[in-house]
């Protein structure tokens, strides 16, 4: 665990941190190499394929521990998730769910990595995969979108009866984070004990993050049109009766594409009215009652942190913010666990 820092040196992080939110500190112990400082850096090199098999080869044990289950949300709802229990786990082991970003999935990297490291400091982890992520097209007809909450809520509480009622630790990253975050804020209507929530790089105001996409380094929106297509092209091969969206993928474009299909498949009047249904600024996280940290980088092309003002600031709330990190990044070296899968790891206590 990251020793405390100095009371001189925590009230100079937290003044600088104020100056985005009041729940705010920086944290400046994260130190890349200089060629990894920057947060195009820190966003774009974690992800590249070759990566993989070393990322593997560390996440070896959890993935071999790991059970495909189909979970029963309610509703005719079925989600996916991957459940690894350590062979000496204590009864009261610490139960985390894990969870990707949009287009990513439990197989992603940064979900690897992370599962590994709280896998082995005995952890019983669950990646959970939200709706047409990863290779789930086919278990339900209709299709994901950000605000399909009550399907996570019962994914959550489902996991949990299974668990004898052990609390849940979440830990989620981009999109993720975001949906954990509404599921804490959630969990006591929704009868679902949540111990501790991490957010990693969440999406804030998802208006803002398209304008980031749509306004920023090009390779960003290509990236996620990309993937899209792709996840959409195995939604159509799934449901061929029910979908077609050959000419939607012909035009591109994350607006044009995003608002064609809030205005096809979702109740959305508009797609302002789609984007609020999952932001979690303005009054969305006042009554988190749930211990909560974000994490967050100064240098995130895709979030931006000046969005943080416009969050809520409960006393459960707390913010991270590092000078380095990009989104979703937080890499001090790219072949072994992050600076952020050891901070969260501390925050859950092991």
């Amino acid at each position: 665990m990251r020793a405390p820092l100095p009371d001189t040196a925590l009230g100079g992080a937290i003044a600088a941190g104020a100056r985005y939110h009041p729940c705010a500190i920086v944290d400046a112990s994260i130190s890349p190499p200089f060629w990894l400082r920057g947060g195009h850096a820190q966003s774009i090199l974690p992800s590249l394929p070759w990566r993989r098999p070393a990322v593997l080869r560390r996440a070896q044990p959890v993935v071999a521990a790991s059970v495909a289950r189909l979970i029963d949300c309610g509703e005719g709802t079925i989600l996916q998730g991957f459940c690894a229990r350590p062979a000496r786990a204590a009864p009261r082991s610490p139960l985390t769910i894990v969870l990707h970003g949009w287009e990513g999935s439990a197989q992603s990297l940064y979900v690897l990595s992370l599962a590994q490291t709280l896998f082995e400091r005995g952890h019983e982890v669950v990646r959970l995969n939200l709706r047409d992520h990863g290779e789930t097209h086919h278990l339900n007809r209709g299709l994901f979108h950000s605000c399909r909450l009550p399907e996570v809520l019962g994914a959550l509480r489902a996991i949990q009866q299974d668990a004898a009622g052990r609390p849940l630790n979440l830990v989620g990253f981009s999109l993720g984070g975001n949906f954990l975050l509404r599921a804490a804020a959630a969990a006591r209507r929704a009868d679902i004990e949540v111990a501790r929530v991490v957010a990693i790089s969440p999406v804030l105001d998802p208006k803002r993050t398209l304008h980031a996409l749509e306004h920023g380094a090009a390779l960003y929106s290509r990236y996620f049109v990309l993937k899209w297509s792709r996840s959409l092209v195995k939604k159509q091969a799934a449901w061929p009766g029910d979908y077609d969206f050959t000419e939607l993928m012909r035009r591109g474009g994350l607006r044009r594409m995003t608002a064609e299909l809030v205005s096809a498949h979702t109740s959305f009047a508009t797609l302002d009215d789609y984007f609020d249904g999952y932001a979690i600024t303005g009054e969305r996280l006042a009554y988190l009652e749930v211990p909560s940290t974000i994490i967050a980088a100064l240098d995130d092309p895709i979030i931006p942190p000046s969005d943080l003002p416009r969050l809520a600031a409960p006393a459960a709330l707390s913010i991270v913010l590092t000078p380095h990190g990009g989104h979703c990044g937080f890499f001090e070296q790219l072949t072994a666990p992050s600076w952020v899968d050891r901070r969260v790891a501390a925050l859950l206590g092991t």
